[in-house]
């Protein structure tokens, strides 16, 4: 697929919060984990009073409501998305905020000065990034002296190559974004990095209702292998694998600090 092509089909993925909100309801109603991945990643943050801060692909913002503490530490705080849509969204679900500002920004050409953050956040996106290397030396340039760089990101052994592994009879074919994961983000970042510190989510889901883990595939942006396959076949499939009315999925999260 062209870099065209690709940011095309993502900027499509992810025009409105619809599609993103059916994945995240997955976990919040089925993760085994009681933290909640979104409540881990935030743990992590190290926000001292008076840092300005960037998140890269905020998505609907989710991850910011309720953590006022953060907020108030952040001597300015910009939410952007190459998404009007997702801005929007995040818009609405944090007015009220007199630090936060909203932005669209491409990591591959971000409109800031250098040195201008001392945190960068870019959470579950940069496997989307068609020039990875120039996103993140745009990430470095603007990141002051000292700074830190968050970015939680998948693994290669999670959710759907599990679930394409299931419905390979019928076509399903796992054709994996290895662009940046757990296994090879180090590496990645360690190019423009110094210190590179890799943190591990431990979680797996436990659906009982299948329904809501076909409207998870259905969801998912790139996948029209299993998109093809009736969804009356993908729910008997599924609910074949049951175990005393659960279906377990194995989980890959985790996420990376750079400095």
């Amino acid at each position: 697929m062209s870099e065209l092509n690709r940011t095309e089909t993502v900027q499509a993925q992810y025009a409105t919060s619809a599609n993103l909100n059916t994945r995240i309801s997955i976990h919040d109603q089925y993760s085994t984990n009681p933290l909640g991945f979104g409540n881990w990643i935030a743990s992590q943050y190290q926000i001292e009073k008076g840092m300005n801060v960037l998140e890269l692909g905020c998505g609907t913002g989710a991850i910011w409501r309720g953590r006022d503490d953060l907020i108030a530490n952040c001597a300015s705080l910009v939410l952007s998305d190459v998404s009007p849509g997702m801005l929007e969204t995040a818009r609405k679900a944090l007015k009220g905020y007199v630090t936060i500002s909203y932005k669209i920004v491409d990591i591959q050409s971000i409109p800031f000065a250098d040195n201008a953050f001392d945190i960068v956040i870019a959470n579950m996106m940069l496997y989307h990034v068609p020039d990875l290397k120039k996103g993140l030396a745009e990430v470095r340039r603007v990141l002051k002296s000292g700074g830190t760089f968050y970015c939680a990101t998948h693994g290669e052994n999670g959710i759907v190559p599990y679930l394409c592994a299931l419905l390979r009879p019928w076509g399903a074919k796992y054709t994996p974004n290895h662009t940046f994961t757990l296994q090879n983000g180090a590496a990645i970042l360690r190019e423009v990095f110094s210190e590179v510190q890799r943190l591990i989510y431990k979680d797996s889901l436990a659906v009982t209702r299948i329904d809501d883990i076909v409207d998870y595939i259905f969801s998912l942006p790139d996948m029209p292998e299993l998109h093809s396959i009736p969804r009356e076949t993908i729910h008997s499939v599924l609910s074949g694998n049951m175990e005393n009315g659960v279906l377990n999925i194995p989980k890959e999260y985790g996420m990376f600090v750079a400095r």
